[in-house]
């Protein structure tokens, strides 16, 4: 199919989802590396508390932590 063909579908405001190939699909700048952080006990029984407040997992709370921080010093 021609990128014009493709075009026409989408103005169109028909689905385009079934003429592409999702198989291939990637979303940029999400593949993981494992880094192996130590921390004192008294940091990890706080974020065990934290995650329990909130019903996640402790690498979760430690993702979306740093996440906000590494946003917020992008904007400084």
């Amino acid at each position: 199919m021609k990128a014009e063909q493709l075009d026409a579908i989408f103005d169109s405001g028909a689905d385009i989802i079934p003429h592409l190939d999702l198989s291939t699909l990637r979303r940029p700048n999400l593949h993981q590396k494992r880094v192996n952080v130590d921390l004192p006990t008294w940091m990890i029984r706080d974020l065990d508390k934290e995650a329990d407040k909130i019903g996640v997992t402790r690498q979760s709370i430690i993702k979306v932590w740093l996440s906000e921080r590494l946003k917020l010093e992008k904007r400084t």
